[in-house]
């Protein structure tokens, strides 16, 4: 009987360390696409404030 405790107790305590794990990988990656996403919205930033200082500096242009 206390093998079957151990054996249940060691389940438990790898299906937890499984868990953490997994959440410990899948935030790693929502944080890589996250710094992607926030690379991507300031570079279309940069690019939009190029354009109309462009569209200023050359009024007869359409961007």
């Amino acid at each position: 009987m206390p093998i079957l405790l151990i054996l249940i107790l060691a389940v438990i305590i790898a299906q937890v360390g499984f868990w953490k794990t997994l959440g410990a990988i899948l935030g790693a990656v929502a944080m890589v696409v996250l710094l992607i996403f926030l690379a991507i919205v300031a570079m279309a930033l940069i690019a939009a404030l190029m354009m109309r200082r462009a569209g200023r500096r050359y009024p007869g242009r359409r961007y």
